[in-house]
């Protein structure tokens, strides 16, 4: 209604200016300074009537908002809704309920009842495939996503994105792994040779788990083999994209069976369980233990790079993990405006800074990443600089991670060593590639 009432007074002013400017019959009506009076009232008048109307409340109407969170952010988030909310009074019309329903359950129950889900979840990014195919994530607004870009590490962007299309607001960029080592043993942590020489003289142990599934990629993925699995809907795998029974694979478990073949080495990932640690390949979750271990000693890395017997380095790879927050698409959209600006504050930059220091979340937010809080923390910081390097983990079928234990097994047992023939190395990755084709079959 402002609007029409403000284009009606501009045509006002228009036509008086107009009249002016009219030949001498209209001057004998109406005088040079009654109609300069009549401008200057009817200006004022839309400006008047402009500044109300920029400082109008859009009415965003009334509803319900569920939000679903893992439990141990509950409390957080109900914290951070009041904060919302006091900022937010044009929102007033809307209630919200926090549930606990963790990031791995989350995508499942979304699938299985879209209408009946939350309106906003977090959820794992190995699931954002199956989201988007079964019509649970709304395209991120454009001023939204365009912030998103800005302001996130890009592991986290590519991660909430699918096809190029942006479907979520990063939470997270701290599930992975990287390099804890003793400084007093490893003098330079940036190259895998080097850090193993060091182990070696100091008679001290590296660990890596080359039969894990997630660990091994650091291998193939470094070399630029691809796994990569599609899905439908349903989450049924229906295609498998390998290139491990290649030149690449080849060189990857080549490297895999030099590596175990040292003295030093030992399989596992976990410092809690480990002994004698010079250097291990481990994760944020075991960064206290890691301290105590190694005290003074105690220091991060990225992965470091490696060297395979054809003379190529390749930086270590592996599999990235971010949480994400996603929004339902809504059939209301003043709702759907209310949901775009909640998930943008809750995955802010101050935001994810307090999630930090509340609960030990490492931020995606470059600036947060930047914070001295963050900075100080070796191990997000070792973590942040290796999640470049690395793939955001998708959906693998769960005879993927028995098959990989398998291939990973068969150098620990000896039946493949780093002086086995090259058709050996071929044989085993063309079985493995084979076995993981037939998973979305």
């Amino acid at each position: 209604m402002k609007k029409k009432l403000v284009s009606v007074l501009l045509t006002a002013a228009m036509g008086a200016t107009l009249l002016a400017g009219c030949g001498e019959g209209a001057a004998d009506s109406v005088s040079e300074e009654e109609v300069q009076q009549a401008v200057e009232e009817v200006a004022a008048t839309v400006e008047e009537a402009a500044k109300e109307e920029a400082t109008e409340v859009t009415d965003y109407g009334t509803g319900e908002i569920k939000i679903w969170v893992a439990d141990n952010v509950v409390d957080f988030t109900n914290s951070e809704l009041a904060k919302f909310q006091e900022a937010h009074p044009e929102f007033a019309g809307y209630t919200y309920t926090v549930e606990a329903v963790g990031e791995g359950d989350a995508a499942g129950n979304m699938i299985t009842d879209v209408e009946a889900g939350a309106d906003i979840y977090a959820f794992a990014q190995d699931q954002i495939a199956r989201l988007v195919t079964a019509g649970a994530l709304e395209v991120v607004e454009d001023s939204n996503a365009e912030a998103v870009k800005a302001e996130n590490d890009a592991g986290a962007v590519g991660a909430a994105t699918v096809g190029g299309t942006l479907y979520a607001y990063p939470l997270t960029s701290d599930n992975g792994y990287f390099l804890y080592y003793d400084k007093s043993v490893v003098k330079d942590p940036s190259t895998l040779e080097g850090i193993i020489a060091d182990c070696e003289a100091a008679g001290k142990n590296f660990y890596f788990e080359i039969n894990s599934g997630w660990y091994q990629t650091a291998f193939f993925f470094g070399t630029g083999a691809e796994l990569t699995y599609e899905t439908d809907d349903q989450g049924n795998f229906t295609k498998c994209n390998s290139t491990y029974a290649s030149d690449k694979g080849v060189e990857a478990l080549k490297k895999i069976a030099e590596v175990a073949s040292s003295k030093s080495f030992q399989n596992g990932s976990s410092i809690s369980n480990a002994t004698n640690v010079g250097a291990i390949v481990d994760g944020t979750w075991d960064a206290q233990a890691a301290k105590d271990l190694f005290g003074d000693n105690y220091a991060c890395a990225k992965l470091p790079t490696f060297t395979c017997s054809n003379g190529e380095t390749h930086q270590m790879s592996g599999f990235g993990g971010f949480k994400l927050l996603g929004v339902k698409p809504q059939e209301d959209d003043l709702k759907l405006a209310v949901c775009d600006a909640l998930a943008a504050f809750l995955s802010s930059e101050e935001v994810q800074l307090d999630r930090y220091n509340a609960v030990g979340w490492g931020p995606s937010n470059l600036k947060a990443q930047q914070s001295d809080a963050v900075k100080s923390d070796e191990a997000l910081s070792a973590l942040a600089e290796q999640l470049q390097y690395t793939i955001p983990q998708g959906q693998y079928p769960g005879d993927y991670w028995s098959l990989a234990t398998s291939l990973g097994d068969s150098v620990i047992s000896g039946e493949i060593t780093k002086d086995s023939s090259d058709d050996v190395f071929k044989k085993a990755l063309e079985d493995f590639q084979a076995t993981c084709e037939s998973y979305a079959k």
